[in-house]
């Protein structure tokens, strides 16, 4: 699986296990979780299956603000959004946008390197933690 601007790693843990790591690790980021939306669940209430998928969104004012300030359009795209999913074998997976893509999507990449930057390494650090691979 593969999708333009889409970063996925691999989860040590199970779905549950992962998610509950990742919503830690963002609340002791000091980033406001504005969502955790169990789309398994919405699912299984229609009557459909669907494996463990899980959106968490989250963020603050001081890390996406300056990217709607150089392109308001790229609020469409913010707060930041991570999935925890289950593939079919079993495994637990993590996917979130990344910022350069992000940024080049909206044209905003040289005005927005250092923003751009402290949101692929917040990203890739709270994937990580949450994956098991600190």
């Amino acid at each position: 699986m593969s999708a333009e601007g889409l970063v996925t790693i691999l989860s040590s843990f199970a779905s549950k296990e992962t998610m509950d790591r990742l919503e830690a690790e963002v609340k002791g980021k000091g980033l406001t979780v504005f969502a955790h939306i169990d789309h398994a669940a919405g699912a299984t209430a229609v009557g459909m299956p669907l494996r463990p998928t899980d959106l968490l969104i989250f963020g603050n004012a001081k890390g996406g603000t300056p990217l709607m300030q150089a392109e308001q359009s790229v609020g469409i795209d913010l707060p930041l959004k991570i999935l925890v999913w289950q593939d079919a074998g079993g495994q637990t997976w993590i996917s979130y946008n990344d910022p350069h893509w992000l940024a080049k999507r909206h044209g905003i990449e040289a005005a927005s390197t250092a923003a751009v930057n402290g949101l692929a390494s917040v990203l890739a650090g709270l994937a990580q933690a949450a994956a098991g691979a600190k």
